[in-house]
């Protein structure tokens, strides 16, 4: 894809968070303002849509982890790792030294293993395929930064998995470019993948490209839209998800459920009506997203408070100089939003709820058996370095 093409990608991310355009999608499964689904009326409409949509819709995309191997799973705990001066000068990026005593802090403390590479093990099996997603849609201001990702793909190579099992995706060039990850940087082997929305130019205009998608179109049960996810995802056994602590002026909050979701899939614009919700939910609840996601990085070196997710208002961004795990990707959304309305509260702007933003796909998504969102069962461990 060309940089024009990219650049009209943009264009149609910020005319979709125009205030007028969302005021024109009050609309959600035939309600007006309709309030997130409640869980029989979600699996109503999946048997509904699977009994509806043939034997695409009824096929199973589930990943597996290798024979013997139980992927570490703590559902509803968030370790939360701090050091104060862990940014660089600029205060974009992180120290890389104090990114990967971070990532190992965290880490150590979520699985109870002695080291990174240990801890690394109880995510990944050398027979894993494994997708890395990365975040870089805000560019070099505030992508996921390739300190805190490095460290954890070169553990991964230490614990056994082939350099050549493992891929680093995002959705552009240009969003890759943000997280300063590059196949120069990457050990040798390390696969790089750049989807865009599974397309590719064309002699009569873009196409699908059969590289990048692999999987027949399937209905997302609930939302009444198709979509597909992409190959790099769906070849995968297992997905590390790195992600952000952002404002989004859509949904929200962007975090690590979204980053799988609309990062994934060959439309996600539409994907975006009723403030995204329950639509990432329903997104997540596929068996392609799933059954692959092992572990949930939030790079918190910065929140963005307002304005997300694109670079629009860097006054309402703030060093936070944190790095946050779980295996619970609802669990550290909850958080993360958490983290969010409060850097919202300092800098004197409503809350995301009084906005009428508010992140209802979080608490969707738990309604789904998918985390935790409930506050008072989320275990946040918090340690300072």
């Amino acid at each position: 894809m060309t940089q024009h093409d990219e650049s009209m990608q943009i264009a149609r991310i910020e005319e979709s968070l125009a205030a007028d355009t969302l005021a024109s999608r009050r609309a959600f499964l035939g309600v007006a303002g309709a309030a997130v689904l409640a869980p029989s009326a979600l699996a109503l409409l999946e048997g509904e849509a699977l009994a509806a949509g043939g034997a695409n819709e009824a096929r199973s995309f589930a990943a597996q982890p290798p024979a013997g191997f139980r992927p570490f799973s703590a559902p509803g705990r968030v370790v939360k790792v701090s050091k104060k001066d862990s940014l660089e000068a600029n205060q974009l990026y992180p120290k890389a030294d104090d990114a990967k005593a971070m990532l190992t802090r965290v880490l150590t403390e979520l699985t109870g293993k002695p080291d990174l590479v240990s801890a690394v093990k109880e995510f990944v099996h050398p027979q894993d395929k494994v997708l890395v997603k990365v975040n870089g849609i805000a560019r070099q201001n505030m992508g996921t930064n390739k300190e805190l990702v490095l460290p954890f793909i070169e553990a991964m190579i230490a614990a056994g998995v082939p350099a050549a099992s493992i891929t680093v995706l995002e959705q552009y060039g240009g969003f890759l470019a943000g997280t300063r990850i590059t196949p120069q940087n990457l050990p040798a082997g390390v696969q790089v993948a750049v989807h865009n929305n599974g397309k590719i130019k064309g002699p009569d205009g873009d196409k699908e490209n059969p590289a990048m998608v692999a999987m027949p179109e399937r209905l997302i049960p609930g939302t009444g839209t198709r979509t597909k996810f992409v190959k790099p995802l769906t070849d995968a056994t297992c997905a590390i998800n790195f992600a952000l602590v952002k404002d989004h002026s859509i949904c929200g909050f962007t975090g690590a459920l979204k980053n799988m979701t609309h990062g994934c899939s060959i439309n996600p614009h539409d994907f975006h009506v009723h403030n995204a919700s329950p639509q990432i939910a329903l997104m997540y609840a596929q068996d392609i997203i799933k059954s692959r996601v092992r572990l949930n990085i939030l790079d918190g070196y910065k929140v963005m408070a307002h304005g997300g997710p694109l670079w629009k208002s860097p006054q309402h961004v703030k060093p936070h100089e944190a790095v946050y795990a779980s295996t619970d990707a609802v669990a550290i959304d909850a958080i993360g939003w958490e983290v969010v309305e409060k850097l919202r509260a300092e800098l004197g702007l409503k809350s995301l709820t009084d906005e009428k933003r508010a992140p209802s796909y979080i608490k969707a998504a738990a309604e789904l058996g998918l985390g935790v969102a409930e506050r008072a069962r989320i275990t946040l461990k918090e340690v300072a370095i």
